[in-house]
C-alpha cells in the first residue's frame, strides 16, 4: 500500500539528526517512507502504513499549529506512539502539557512520566520504580521546586541512601558533609537546573532546602514538606520503614528506584523491594512503573537497558537449569 502525506514545515525536526526519527517509524511499523518535494510517500502493509500516515498527519498538524518539539522530544514521542497503537502523537503532545518549574519549563515526554506526574499531584506518597534515565529523580525533584515557589509546602527534603563503594565513609577525606556530598550530587544536579544557583545556594542555608542521607532522617517528623527518596533499592528495610514513617502533616513523599541496580551488600534485602509487597493495595498511594521505553537520556541507554534485561534473564535460566542438574544416578548395592 501507498501514502502520501503532505508536510509543508518542520521537515528537518522530523527526519532527525541522521534520519533518526524517520528510521524509527519504518524499523517499528515496517514500512518506507521516501522525500518526495513538499511531502512524504509511505509504503507498506496496510495497516501500517495507515499508522505510519496517522503520525505524521498529526505531526504536520501540530507544526501548522506552531508547536516546537524540543531536543530529543519527538524522539521520545515516537517511541510510544510506535510502541501503542492506541497511542496519538496529538494525544501523547497535548495529555503532556508544558509546566514551569522555576527557570525551566517541562513537559512529560512519555506516557509514564504524565502517569508519574499526575501520580504526584494526586498522591501523598508516590513510588517510582524504573530503570536509569527515565526522569525519575528530574520530575520529582521538579515536582518539589514547583510545591515550594507556590508556597504550597514550606521546604524540601532530598535523601538516598549512602551505599560504600569500596571505602567506608570514615576512611574518606574531608568532613561528613564533604563525605557524603557525592552521593547526593544527582540531586544537587538536578536542583541547580530548575533554580539559580545564587538562589539554590541561599535555600541551602536556611535549610529550606535539605540534601541528607536517610540516616540523618531518624527520629524526625517531617511537616509541611515535599521529600523525595532518591536510589530507594539501597536502603535497608529497616531504613525504609524509618523514612516512610517520618512524614508529617501537609507533606508529600516520592520514593524513586531501579530494583535491577541494588548494591547492598549480599544476603540483604532491598527496603525498596519490601515495600512494594507491604505496601500494595494500600489507599493514597501512587505507583508508576517505568521500561525501556520510558528511557530519556542517549538512545543508546535505552538499547543498554534492554541488553541487560535479556542478559538478566537468561542468565537465570542457566542458572535454574543448573541448580536443578540431572538426577543423580541410583548407587550401586554393596556386593558385599
Amino acid at each position: 500500500m501507498k501514502l502520501s502525506v503532505q508536510i509543508t514545515r518542520g521537515i528537518e525536526s522530523l527526519f532527525g539528526t541522521r534520519d533518526e526519527n524517520i528510521r524509527l517509524i519504518e524499523q517499528s511499523l515496517g514500512v518506507r517512507a521516501i522525500l518526495a518535494s513538499d511531502c512524504v510517500e509511505l509504503e507498506g502493509p496496510s495497516g501500517e502504513t495507515q499508522r505510519a500516515a496517522r503520525i505524521l498527519e498529526d505531526y504536520a498538524a501540530l507544526m501548522r499549529e506552531g508547536h516546537v518539539f524540543l531536543n530529543g522530544e519527538l524522539n521520545s514521542f515516537l517511541r510510544v506512539v510506535t510502541a501503542d497503537e492506541q497511542v496519538t502523537l496529538r494525544g501523547l503532545v497535548q495529555s503532556g502539557k508544558q509546566r514551569s518549574f522555576g527557570k525551566k519549563v517541562l513537559a512529560p515526554k512519555t506516557v509514564n512520566q504524565r502517569r508519574y506526574l499526575e501520580a504526584i499531584e494526586r498522591n501523598d506518597l508516590t513510588l517510582g520504580i524504573g530503570p536509569a534515565g527515565t526522569g525519575k529523580t528530574y520530575l520529582a525533584v521538579a515536582m518539589a521546586v514547583s510545591a515550594l515557589l507556590a508556597k504550597s509546602v514550606s521546604r524540601i527534603i532530598l535523601t538516598r541512601p549512602a551505599v560504600e563503594a569500596g571505602e567506608r565513609l570514615g576512611f574518606l577525606p574531608g568532613t561528613l558533609q564533604e563525605k557524603v556530598d557525592p552521593y547526593l550530587r544527582p540531586l544537587y544536579d538536578a536542583l541547580f537546573d530548575m533554580l539559580d544557583a545564587e538562589r539554590v545556594e541561599k535555600l541551602l542555608e536556611r535549610n529550606t532546602i535539605e540534601v541528607a542521607p536517610i540516616a540523618f532522617m531518624r527520629g524526625r517528623t517531617l511537616n509541611d514538606s515535599f521529600i523525595i527518596i532518591d536510589e530507594a533499592q539501597n536502603a535497608t528495610t529497616e531504613q525504609m520503614k524509618m523514612i516512610l514513617t517520618r512524614m508529617g502533616f501537609n507533606s508529600k513523599m516520592v520514593v524513586n528506584g531501579d530494583v535491577t541496580q541494588i548494591d547492598l551488600p549480599s544476603g540483604r534485602k532491598s527496603g525498596l523491594i519490601q515495600a512494594l509487597e507491604v505496601l500494595r493495595g494500600v489507599p493514597g498511594i501512587g505507583l508508576v512503573h517505568f521500561d525501556e521505553q520510558d528511557v530519556v537520556r542517549h538512545t543508546l541507554v535505552q538499547r543498554i537497558v534492554k541488553a541487560y534485561e535479556r542478559y538478566n534473564e537468561q542468565t537465570q535460566g542457566r542458572q535454574l537449569s543448573l541448580s536443578l542438574g540431572p538426577a543423580p544416578e541410583p548407587t550401586p548395592a554393596d556386593p558385599s
